[in-house]
């Protein structure tokens, strides 16, 4: 292991340098008392700004526990600012993703309400939509993570952490991973097995599908190790003219808490937000490096060319790496790192 300048930079595998490029700088943007910076982290380009969701947390002067939907905004002179976005329509919101020039959600539900994929659009007044709550009739357990493939399925997480944390009633499904198909309806769970599904992602050619299994880490907090915080991998093929997964195996195992969100860049290599910070491996499995961040980092996101932002809670990190480095998932929806269709 060698440590480059940066002392926040772990270099394992030389093929993280060209990564990081000749002068990686991590800066944070934005903080607060309360966890605002949690999950989704999705990137709107034609806006500069990026879409994020709490952890959850009591308000001053409220009793209850509440998630909010923050828009972050660059400015001209390169600083950054936040607006909390009134959407109702997304019970405790988590995870999400570009979609239809909006925002899917996550919605992993409450008490009185199911869970499941909201629509929202990226624009005040932010009017939603649910796209699927529920399979065949059985409300989901708490929706965590979405990705779209590149045939239009959009593809979830759904552990059962909402009734750990007593939002959620008991389950009623295992917890799995589904498809969804807008065109026809269609809804199919796609693998099974998993202890907590959590952050999901396709490599750039869609044809292998990341999952991480956070079960290491339980809804109240408390940990067991022996649970998962791995990162698994499968094979997308096609029979019959439909989808499956097959050939299930470790990609990678966190060795500081749990891997969350996972993306890919364009060059097929794994980041994931874990305990320590942001880890990267190479699309064979290798750990090529990672960024450290105190307290780590729960989802991420690829903005314009060279830059990610990272989730830290209470804090919002911008991290400036080599120029050629751009997320997969833009690309792969036809949207450059500069927002224009490519």
């Amino acid at each position: 292991m060698t440590e480059a300048q940066n002392s926040n930079i772990r270099t394992y595998n030389a093929e993280f340098n060209r990564i990081l490029g000749p002068s990686p700088k991590l800066t944070v943007a934005l903080s607060n008392d309360s966890p605002l910076f949690h999950e989704a982290c999705v990137f709107i380009p034609h806006l500069n700004a990026i879409f994020v969701t709490s952890n959850q947390f009591k308000p001053p002067g409220q009793d209850k526990k509440t998630i909010v939907i923050s828009k972050l905004s660059r400015n001209d002179n390169g600083s950054w600012r936040r607006e909390e976005v009134h959407a109702p329509g997304i019970p405790f919101a988590n995870g999400g993703i570009n979609y239809d020039s909006g925002i899917l959600f996550c919605a992993q539900g409450s008490l009185s309400q199911n869970g499941g994929l909201v629509w929202m659009s990226a624009e005040s007044p932010y009017s939603t939509k649910i796209i699927v709550d529920s399979y065949r009739g059985y409300p989901f357990n708490s929706p965590n993570d979405v990705v779209v493939h590149s045939d239009g399925s959009l593809w979830f997480t759904d552990p059962s952490y909402g009734v750990e944390q007593g939002i959620r009633p008991e389950p009623k499904l295992a917890n799995q991973v589904y498809r969804f198909t807008p065109a026809t309806g269609d809804i199919r769970v796609m693998a099974d097995g998993f202890g907590k599904p959590n952050g999901i992602c396709f490599s750039p050619d869609g044809q292998t599908v990341y999952i991480t299994d956070t079960e290491f880490v339980r809804g109240d907090g408390n940990t067991d190790a022996r649970r998962a915080r791995t990162i698994y991998a499968f094979d997308l093929i096609h029979r019959h003219d439909s989808p499956f997964l097959t050939n299930r195996r470790v990609f990678a195992y966190s060795d500081t808490g749990i891997p969350d969100g996972i993306k890919c860049d364009t060059f097929g290599n794994v980041y994931s937000g874990c305990g320590d910070g942001l880890n990267v491996w190479s699309p064979g499995g290798v750990l090529l490096g990672k960024v450290l961040v105190p307290k780590g980092v729960a989802n991420f996101c690829f903005g314009r060319s060279g830059e990610l932002f990272l989730l830290n809670e209470t804090k919002f990190w911008v991290l400036e790496v080599a120029k050629g480095v751009q997320g997969a998932l833009l690309k792969g929806m036809g949207i450059d790192a500069d927002g224009k269709s490519a």
